[in-house]
């Protein structure tokens, strides 16, 4: 019986093997995207597929997904890397400026709104490299835009431009390893960047061995928050420690950070949205805020063991103290007027647009955690697996987002 040739076929290409071919689809795409603000996954995804089953690329070639950094916190871009499973990686628009002479489609509008002349074809080109060939130039779809660009050889696309930067916020207990938690660990042990008081990077023991350290001294919240949301902005992955009195989670930062760097994070952050080089900073992104920046109490509204006039008492005492009020134990089937009165004792002495949050089912599957007005507080959304909370009158909320923070500074600093 005599020896069974192969034919060995090496193309981006999609082709129909038979029994004696190989076909090795090698990585030299590049797919570019462009989308508006909140464009659907779903939109991006079908426009992408359609591109190339038109042009009869596979996807097992593409490379990467690449767009403007303006993108780095669009959901659909990152829905469309995982979709094909490649990474997703952000140019700045000085960077695809430089690619203007190869567009095929160079806009005023995109030169507008981005400072660069294309964003799906010069990504693209700018992943692929300076041999490349766009070819697929900007295909629209209703609020998208792809182009596709082939290369001569693989692209590592975990080397070009730079990933959507991470940082979170961590609290890292007292000190003993054992009263940390698994989430807090892990999320040191994947971070590039530690920032934090140098006591608190001292407490860490071997899990700083291989990390960039970025010690400041005490009272520095707001210098420790700036240098955390640099370093993400420019792709790292940062952990931001707060005080070695808070709990050693990340819930807590995460959510309702009760120490002043959490809240000065998020008064950086603020900021700094005006700044477009943020908006690809994840964690912080996707966080709630730091309600519990500065003095706070936690209330129950259960008069099972405590009497009501008792409850009552300590709700005016609070508001009228102008804490911050978490309330525990808000709502069950038989206990239906508790949190009405509430919302009207507070009203009594907070504006009605104060900041609130309601979380429902922290920590599992169903988790929603969603921000409301005092004013517009519905107290029949919520359940006895929800906590409310309400701010005080200096808290804020970020425009635009779903963020809320109450600024804590030394001295005033924190609005310096």
């Amino acid at each position: 019986m005599g020896a069974l040739a192969v034919d060995i076929r090496i193309s981006p290409k999609l082709v129909s093997p038979d029994e004696t071919a190989l076909i090795y689809h090698p990585a030299t795409l590049a797919l570019g995207v462009g989308c508006e603000r909140g464009c659907a996954p779903e939109e991006l995804i079908v426009l992408a597929e359609t591109v190339l089953r038109d042009q009869g690329l596979a996807p097992a070639s593409l490379a990467c997904v690449v767009s403007i950094d303006l993108k780095a916190d669009e959901a659909a871009v990152h829905a469309l890397a995982a979709h094909f499973g490649v990474p997703a990686r952000f140019f700045p628009a000085a960077r695809l400026a430089e690619e203007t002479p190869r567009l095929a489609t160079p806009s005023e509008a995109v030169l507008k709104e981005t400072g660069c002349w294309g964003v799906a074809e010069g990504a693209a080109l700018a992943a692929a490299g300076a041999d490349a060939v766009l070819i697929q130039p900007k295909r629209k779809s209703a609020r998208a835009t792809a182009a596709i660009a082939e290369a001569p050889a693989p692209i590592d696309g975990n080397t070009i431009g730079r990933p959507r930067g991470r940082l979170t916020v961590v609290g890292i207990g007292p000190g003993a390893a054992i009263w940390r938690t698994p989430e807090v660990t892990a999320v040191l042990n994947g971070a590039d960047h530690l920032v934090g008081y140098g006591l608190y990077l001292d407490l860490l023991g071997d899990l700083v061995q291989g990390k960039t350290l970025h010690e400041t001294g005490l009272g520095d919240e707001t210098g420790r928050a700036r240098r955390a949301l640099d370093l993400a902005a420019q792709g790292e992955s940062v952990a931001l420690l707060v005080s070695s009195a808070m709990p050693a989670s990340t819930a807590w930062p995460r959510w309702f950070s009760i120490c002043s760097t959490g809240g000065a994070a998020r008064l950086a952050a603020h900021r700094a949205l005006r700044l477009a080089r943020y908006l690809g900073v994840a964690g912080c992104s996707r966080a709630r805020g730091a309600p519990l920046g500065h003095d706070f109490c936690a209330i129950s509204l259960s008069d099972l063991l405590t009497p009501w006039p008792a409850i009552e008492a300590r709700l005016k005492a609070a508001a009228a103290a102008d804490f911050v009020v978490a309330l525990y134990n808000p709502r069950s089937q038989r206990r239906r007027d508790q949190l009405v009165a509430a919302k009207a004792i507070f009203l009594d002495h907070r504006p009605p647009e104060t900041p609130m949050l309601l979380a429902r089912n922290l920590g599992r599957r169903e988790e929603s955690v969603t921000s409301v007005s005092l004013a517009e507080f519905d107290p029949e959304a919520v359940d006895m697996l929800t906590l409310v909370m309400i701010g005080a009158s200096s808290t804020r909320r970020v425009a635009g987002t779903r963020w809320i923070y109450t600024p804590r500074g030394y001295a005033g600093k924190a609005e310096a």
